[in-house]
């Protein structure tokens, strides 16, 4: 019966480390412009190693990753102020 219980233990660590990798890989995804959908299906179906590939995967040019900056700093404007001033400096970022 231990074995059994060990097994579950190990199982159910597994699980969180695989849904740990689809969230993160939603989130960056969002972040980059392209939508949770596709983060979670990629984290879902190659769990930790979609991570990596959303790290280097290109962002897009209005993105909250463009303009924000990878974890959210703008300086107290929202992500509309931003696109508006973006929009206005025609910056080819």
């Amino acid at each position: 019966m231990t074995v059994i219980a060990l097994l579950g233990v190990k199982a159910f660590w597994l699980l969180m480390v695989w849904l740990a990798a689809a969230i993160a890989a939603s989130w960056l995804s969002e972040r980059k412009g392209y939508g949770e959908k596709a983060g979670l299906v990629t984290g879902i179906a190659l769990s930790f190693v979609a991570i990596p590939i959303w790290l280097v995967w290109p962002a897009k040019r209005d993105s909250r990753w463009k303009l924000q900056g990878p974890f959210g700093r703008s300086g107290g404007l929202t992500l509309a102020q931003l696109r508006a001033r973006h929009a206005e400096e025609g910056d080819e970022r």
